[in-house]
């Protein structure tokens, strides 16, 4: 019940309004429940044949037909669709938009589904010469204040999901639509797809990342910022490397025990941490990474700002190293899930266009090593 993912646990107020209606149903249910559980009890046990006399006895008398006891079964039943009603209208009209007393306040965001990840644009945050600030798959969005989502999709029907901050929202094509939502506290939140959309929608994850103001701002000036470049060095150093990932069964669940209930370092802690740089990169394997980064045809799909990257297929990847998640929020973001990723991402997602339109027609082919220079590439891409 305090999973990721519940709706039980509310952080914002478009779900506890949700969560309040989703309460009141219960109650009316509950009681609805026990009171014909409780007559059909008595009538059970009263009217039970004890005797063989019983069993052929006459019916007691029926009340079919009874206009007090029909008419008033109706009653009830429409006060108790009206005690459900009220809040729920109540509800609709509260989740559909901000408060107007909170609207000078908002914050616009604009989310785009793809098979199978998230686009956010940011259309407040303009970058001189680029246009708006774009990130992939983890939405960061100031704590206290409403936030409205402008839903959008490319492809087929998707559903844009948080449930600790607000409910499902279909994201049509050719049609626009919108939530809001709003973060009580900081805090890191989990999100889904919630409409099947192919064959990988059941991993079509994102992240909802809610910062105090002064964090959100700082963050946001960073994000307008070019990619990081690190210094390169005699390239015998990349030559030379050797790198050592794990290995990961075919459907080997993505993050690691720091990401449970129970861990020391919160989630939110640990996306901080993911802002800066390695203490033990390799400037040479990083440089070899970005060649191959163009080499390979990755900057055809996607945008590295101040790099090689001119995509707009896949996401954003200028600060890609700062984010938390990758693979649409499949796994987490660290070499070894890095390499995962790099390597086999059919296996890990199937169906994904970085395989079917990418690696097939491009004939993409990468050794060890190759893998080990584009994740130092990457991971440096704070």
């Amino acid at each position: 019940m305090d999973g990721h993912q519940t709706t039980m646990v509310t952080a914002g107020p478009v779900a506890k309004a949700q969560l309040d209606v989703f309460y009141v149903t219960c109650w009316v249910t509950l009681v609805i429940f026990v009171l014909v559980g409780a007559v059909l009890a008595y009538a059970t046990i009263k009217f039970k044949a004890r005797t063989d006399a019983d069993e052929h006895a006459e019916p007691p008398e029926q009340s079919h037909g009874n206009p007090l006891i029909e008419l008033g079964l109706i009653g009830a039943s429409i006060f108790a669709l009206v005690i459900i009603a009220v809040p729920t209208l109540k509800g609709i009209w509260y989740t559909y938009e901000p408060p107007a007393e909170q609207k000078e306040n908002v914050y616009e965001v604009t989310a785009t589904g793809y098979q199978w990840w998230f686009k956010f644009e940011y259309p407040k945050e303009q970058i001189d010469g680029v246009g708006s600030l774009v990130t992939g798959n983890e939405l960061v969005i100031p704590a206290g204040r409403p936030v409205v989502i402008q839903l959008r999709t490319v492809d087929v029907i998707h559903s844009f999901w948080v449930p600790k901050l607000a409910g499902k929202v279909d994201m049509i094509p050719n049609r626009g639509n919108h939530l809001w939502l709003q973060a009580d506290e900081p805090g890191y939140f989990w999100g889904q797809c919630a409409e099947y959309c192919g064959d990988s929608h059941a991993v079509m994850r994102f992240r909802v990342i809610a910062l105090a103001e002064k964090d959100f701002a700082d963050w946001v000036a960073g994000q307008k910022q070019a990619a990081r470049t690190v210094a390169a060095t005699a390239q015998a150093g990349a030559d030379n490397a050797k790198v050592q990932f794990a290995s990961f069964k075919r459907n080997e669940y993505g993050f690691t025990p720091k990401w449970d209930a129970n861990a020391t370092v919160s989630p939110l802690d640990n996306w901080k941490q993911q802002q800066f740089p390695a203490k033990d990169e390799n400037p040479a394997l990083i440089a070899q990474g970005r060649k191959l980064f163009t080499e390979k045809t990755c900057a055809g799909c996607h945008t590295i700002r101040g790099h090689e990257g001119i995509g707009i297929t896949g996401p954003d990847l200028t600060h890609i190293g700062a984010r938390t998640t990758i693979a649409g929020g499949l796994l987490e973001n660290n070499p070894d899930q890095m390499a995962r990723w790099i390597a086999h991402p059919d296996v890990v997602k199937p169906g994904n266009k970085m395989y079917t339109t990418g690696y097939l027609p491009n004939n993409v082919q990468l050794t060890d090593a190759d893998v080990a220079a584009l994740v130092a590439y990457l991971e440096s891409l704070k």
